[in-house]
């Protein structure tokens, strides 16, 4: 196999490498037209026409038909920073990108893998260090910078950012600051609902009938994680004396236990699972309203706000005192007939904000809560660890101390931090060219710029292409973004250039004994 190059020859052996590098190369080639305030939607088509339209780089990523082994592990790569941070997927994939190719480059000229992996190593660890050291943090929610930030991830929709912050101050720095809570989780976005953010949680489900009340106040909350239905009978047992009798002693225990949540004045019941007909008459005639299948992670959330503990059926047999010891309270519980979802305000114990993201038509309402989510991640991002310059600024800055610290380094592995230091210069390169400029000129300019000011926040006006500071234009990204983005990208960069073979695994045998057809490894369809 050849590749032209300065004529290098390449050997076979690294035709695995190549093919990686190119199928990681179009997949970030798919995602890099939507960085930056000028960067551009993608249309997604699916096989029967419907279509998606997005400018989120792990939507597209994870909706790309693809079937490239190498490709897939970017795109859990992008999907793990995603759950992790909730933004900064396509900064991961871009830079990712950019080691991969220029560790191709080196492997080619020459350099050992294992050098090449050495010195990205070492210029991925200086680059962290240097990212958390010049990090600003966030003193109080009613920091300006939390606003650029909402609306900077929000693409710029001013109401999304405002609903993001409001949120965030309800919700308050203590909870923001909790790894266990992600305010992303918060973000519902519905046709026709006006935005709004509120104190509680907004269940996606209606009454389990109409005749219960739509509203009530001051409501003692039961959160069943199971179903609301008697102790099940196998049905062999119920052709016996015995059987029949020990059916009928659950059915009168179940009803006891129902009428003993009426005589403790339960107000609202929430169940995982389906609800007894026994259960939804009692309950119906006491006024209690009653919602069911409701997602376990939804029940938690209620559990959270309301100070209500998640039980099992099993705990309805428990003494009125020990029982009513797992019971919330909410201030207010409604169900919105126009919506149809169930709201729950003013629960006692951790507070919960909700903002409802309005969408005018269907098509969009899927895009809006994907703004919303980003929006909700980095501002909490920003909140845990601080702010740092953004429009490609910082990974600038990053690049210029690498840049020194190859001095560092002795031998060929100095080449791997060549690697990271051109790697970092690829997402200013794509925020420039999405806006209409040329990204070599841009990117010299901002690096002599940076050299001549002493300045990590030097950066390019996407809108007149003149040299700016980044903080004093509002444009900063969270630290922790840029954080787990460049750990992102290194992962994946070093697991690519360690696959020296690719090797088709043999048909694996179904348990019936027929052989199952496995595709080309090789291969990269969209």
């Amino acid at each position: 196999m050849k590749q032209s190059g300065g004529g290098a020859e390449v050997d076979e052996r690294l035709a695995a490498l190549l093919s990686n590098a190119n199928a990681i190369r179009a997949i970030a080639a798919a995602v890099e037209g939507t960085i930056g305030p000028k960067g551009l939607d993608t249309m997604l088509v699916d096989r029967f026409g419907e279509v998606t339209i997005t400018n989120d780089g792990v939507t597209i990523l994870e909706q790309m038909d693809v079937n490239h082994p190498a490709a897939r592990m970017l795109i859990n790569i992008a999907r793990a920073q995603q759950n992790e941070i909730g933004d900064g997927t396509t900064t991961a994939t871009i830079v990712a990108s950019g080691l991969i190719s220029e560790g191709v480059n080196q492997v080619v000229r020459g350099v050992p893998v294992a050098r090449v992996i050495e010195g990205l190593n070492y210029g991925i660890k200086r680059a962290l260090g240097f990212i958390k050291e010049h990090s600003r943090p966030v003193e109080s929610l009613s920091d300006p910078v939390l606003e650029r930030i909402a609306y900077i991830a929000g693409r710029e929709n001013a109401d999304i950012a405002e609903l993001v912050v409001e949120a965030a101050r309800l919700v308050g720095a203590e909870k923001l600051k909790d790894p266990n809570f992600k305010l992303a989780d918060t973000v519902l976005a519905q046709e026709g609902a006006e935005n709004e953010v509120f104190l509680g949680l907004i269940l996606d489900r209606v009454r389990l009938n109409n005749q219960m009340p739509r509203e009530k106040s001051a409501v003692k909350v039961l959160v069943l994680d199971d179903a609301l239905e008697p102790e099940e009978i196998e049905a062999e047992a119920l052709g016996t004396e015995t059987g029949f009798g020990k059916y009928l002693e659950v059915q009168e225990e179940f009803r006891a236990n129902i009428n003993k949540l009426v005589e403790m004045g339960v107000g609202l019941v929430l169940v995982r699972k389906g609800v007894h007909n026994i259960a939804e008459e009692i309950l119906t005639d006491a006024e209690i309203l009653v919602v069911d299948r409701v997602a376990g992670d939804m029940l938690r959330l209620v559990a959270d706000h309301t100070g209500a503990r998640v039980v099992k059926r099993s705990a309805l047999k428990k003494s009125v005192p020990d029982l009513d010891n797992y019971l919330g309270f909410a201030a207010e519980v409604y169900e919105d007939e126009k919506l149809e979802q169930v709201r729950i305000l003013g629960g006692s114990a951790k507070p919960m904000a909700t903002f409802l993201v309005g969408a005018a038509t269907e098509e969009v309402v899927g895009e809006r809560e994907r703004i919303a989510c980003d929006a909700a991640s980095s501002l909490q991002a920003a909140v845990r660890g601080g702010v740092v310059p953004g429009g490609g600024a910082l990974e600038i800055a990053v690049a210029r101390e690498l840049a020194r610290a190859r001095e560092d380094k002795r031998g060929m592995s100095a080449y791997g931090v060549d690697c990271v230091v051109e790697a970092l210069k690829r997402p200013l390169g794509q925020i420039v060219a999405n806006a209409g400029f040329n990204p070599l000129e841009k990117v010299e300019e901002v690096w002599a710029a940076q050299n001549e000011a002493h300045s990590d926040d030097v950066g390019i006006n996407c809108e007149n292409g003149s040299i700016v500071s980044m903080f004093a234009e509002g444009v900063v990204d969270p630290a922790l973004v840029k954080i787990h983005a460049l750990k992102a990208a290194a992962e994946v960069a070093e697991a690519i250039l360690r696959i020296d073979t690719i090797i088709k695994r043999k048909d694996p045998v179904s348990p019936s004994g027929q052989v199952q057809e496995a595709g080309e490894v090789t291969n990269l369809d969209f």
